[in-house]
């Protein structure tokens, strides 16, 4: 690519994902498969299902807007773990899947076309009766997958993410992948703009389920793309990192 296009990238990117430049009918029109829902795990992978959660809703001690106007970026944290409980409700609150079926699925945070292509990834550094380590959700059985127990993942996650050590004094940090043929299949390029709205919903969904129970999360968006996917052993093709949150107590 020429130096200048580089340069105005962003204009270009605005204006060749518009639908006029759609020239060819999409996967979907065609009567291709629908793309898996949610990524495999290896046979071996160990896999924890987290609490109940209907043993787990707080009492309702804020309203909504009261929890809209608290909410904030927070990026000092104690050194107490979070609970199993509190970690299954973040989830949930995220990409909790309320209902679903020939392929889509309907949950606690919209998506285009109800496509879903985030997958949520998290490293834990403080969670109560956890093993710190690398996981990844698995949203439709409400389980945890164990990808790695590497006491550096934080350490490398502060680093790819330009030296911020809230990585390592969080009790968890979230990490959003796309899998870009899960939208592609629908939207074909358009889908790369959607992704982006989609992580938006999913963070601003965990945002505030932590004012709720109480805990401090911040976003962060400034990372080292190709360390981060290298992190998370993810070809940065058909998947790859788009944003990242921290959470912890206060």
């Amino acid at each position: 690519m020429e130096s200048t296009e580089i340069i105005h990238i962003g204009e270009l990117f605005q204006e060749y994902t518009k639908y006029q430049y759609f020239f060819s009918p999409s996967e979907m029109s065609q009567g291709i498969a629908v793309p898996e829902a949610e990524k495999p795990i290896p046979s071996a992978t160990h896999v924890a299902t987290l609490p109940d959660l209907a043993k787990l809703f707080p009492d309702r001690t804020k309203n909504l807007f009261d929890i809209l106007k608290e909410r904030r970026s927070r990026r000092d944290y104690s050194d107490q773990p979070i609970t199993l409980g509190q970690l299954a409700l973040l989830l949930w609150s995220m990409q909790g899947v309320i209902e679903s079926g020939y392929g889509y699925s309907l949950r606690t945070s919209p998506s285009a076309g109800a496509r879903h292509p985030l997958e949520t990834y998290l490293n834990l550094n403080r969670v109560e009766g956890q093993t710190p380590g690398l996981y990844r959700y698995l949203p439709f059985d409400h389980q945890l997958a164990r990808l790695s127990d590497d006491k550096q993942i934080s350490h490398r996650l502060a680093t790819a993410c330009l030296g911020q050590n809230i990585f390592n004094t969080c009790a968890v940090s979230f990490i959003w992948t796309a899998v870009i043929q899960r939208s592609r299949w629908k939207y074909q390029q358009r889908a790369y703009r959607y992704i982006y709205l989609d992580a938006g919903h999913v963070c601003q969904n965990l945002y505030l389920a932590c004012e709720a129970l109480g805990l401090g999360c911040c976003a962060v968006a400034a990372f080292d793309d190709d360390e981060m996917n290298k992190i998370l052993d993810i070809d940065g093709k058909e998947e790859f990192v788009i944003y990242l949150a921290t959470v912890g107590r206060l």
